[in-house]
């Protein structure tokens, strides 16, 4: 058995005797502190007792179990009475590359946006962990990507039934040419199917479940345009960056929707 489950397994048994929504209860504070903890270079023991709304007195109880389990909590007693967690300790310990967890996350926060009930009460917990082990700076690139993500309705039955799934070397592409806001010279199949050569800025990407769009600014037409991703039959990397143009700029291109950013 992995150590991580056996920790969890462990933390079940400490808390067992307790009544079960309490015990409940006293599992998502655990799972909210470590995340706490994680997200903070430093935090104050009267802050965060204050932000899990429970005494200084439970809260060292809480850190004292998680210490149990092989979390590196360590105690500064000069800054005002506060505790730090080793900020090795998180994703890493997943194998998780940088990207590999942007993408996790992302894929959550897009979930969540669609308003799926089904396991969105486990994945709040992963969401908060996945933002926990990410240092400030890296936070901060993970909320501008989320803010160009966005979720329209659901796509008429006439274009699901047209869809199909974009080619593999087109996926990576664009998935690098919107993570690094770098221009994209595609190959576009138009409903009429006929072809065209453009060269694109993808600034956002709209999901209407299940069909994809890139929304970008097209230098062949001097515009802002949407595209479909399925009917990007190439696409290649140019080297040459762009300056993310404000979402207003490209709200006219679908008609009013209520679009869920």
């Amino acid at each position: 058995m992995r150590r991580d489950a056996i920790g969890k397994y462990d933390i079940l048994c400490r808390i067992s005797f307790v009544p079960r929504s309490n015990s409940s209860n006293r599992l998502q504070r655990l799972e909210r502190l470590t995340a706490q903890l994680k997200a903070e270079p430093f935090c104050i023991i009267k802050d965060l007792a204050k932000q899990l709304g429970v005494s200084e007195r439970t809260l060292a109880r809480d850190l004292a179990l998680l210490r149990e389990q092989g979390l590196p909590v360590e105690a500064d007693r000069g800054r005002g009475g506060g505790v730090r967690l080793d900020r090795r300790w998180g994703v890493g310990r997943l194998n998780l590359a940088y990207a590999e967890a942007v993408d996790l996350l992302i894929g959550i926060e897009v979930a969540q946006k669609m308003g799926s009930p089904i396991f969105l009460a486990s994945l709040e917990s992963v969401r908060r962990q996945l933002i926990a082990s990410f240092s400030a700076d890296k936070r901060e690139r993970v909320e501008a990507l989320k803010s160009r993500i966005l979720v329209g309705v659901t796509a008429s039955t006439f274009v699901q039934v047209s869809a199909s799934s974009p080619p593999d070397l087109v996926i990576k592409a664009l998935h690098q040419a919107f993570m690094d806001k770098e221009r994209l010279e595609i190959r576009y199949q138009r409903e009429d199917l006929e072809m065209s050569e453009r060269q694109i800025e993808p600034h956002y990407l709209l999901l209407k479940y299940p069909v994809w769009y890139v929304i970008a600014f097209d230098h062949f037409r001097g515009e802002p345009r949407t595209f479909r991703c399925d009917r990007i039959q190439a696409a290649s990397l140019t080297g040459t960056r762009f300056r993310l143009r404000p979402l207003d700029e490209f709200k006219h291109i679908w008609n009013g929707e209520d679009l869920r950013v």
